[in-house]
C-alpha cells in the first residue's frame, strides 16, 4: 500500500525532529565545536606531522599513558621526545 504525500512528509518531519533532539548543542556560535577530522589532518600536515602506527605491548602503553599524564605536550610529544633521545 502506497503512502500519501502528507504521510511521507509527516514521517520525514518526525525523522528530522528525532535527529535534531539527539544532536549535541555546540557552544556559543560553535566556538566549542570539535575540529573536523579532515581539518585536523590538514593542520597536522601543515605542522609537518605524519601519522605513525605501531603495535606495542600493553605494559609499555600503560607506562606511556602514566608518563603522558604529567607531560606538557601529551602522549604525542612524549613519544616524539623519547624517540628522539633513543635514536640520538
Amino acid at each position: 500500500m502506497s503512502m500519501k504525500k502528507t504521510d511521507l512528509v509527516r514521517q520525514l518531519e518526525s525523522k528530522l525532529e528525532g535527529q535534531r533532539q539527539r544532536a549535541a548543542v555546540p557552544g556559543r556560535f560553535a566556538q566549542d565545536a570539535p575540529v573536523d577530522r579532515k581539518v585536523q589532518r590538514r593542520l597536522d600536515a601543515a605542522a609537518g606531522l605524519v601519522p605513525f602506527a605501531c603495535k606495542l605491548p600493553s605494559t609499555l602503553t600503560a607506562q606511556l599513558s602514566e608518563r603522558a599524564a604529567g607531560h606538557a605536550g601529551g602522549i604525542n610529544a612524549l613519544v616524539a621526545e623519547l624517540l628522539t633521545r633513543g635514536l640520538a
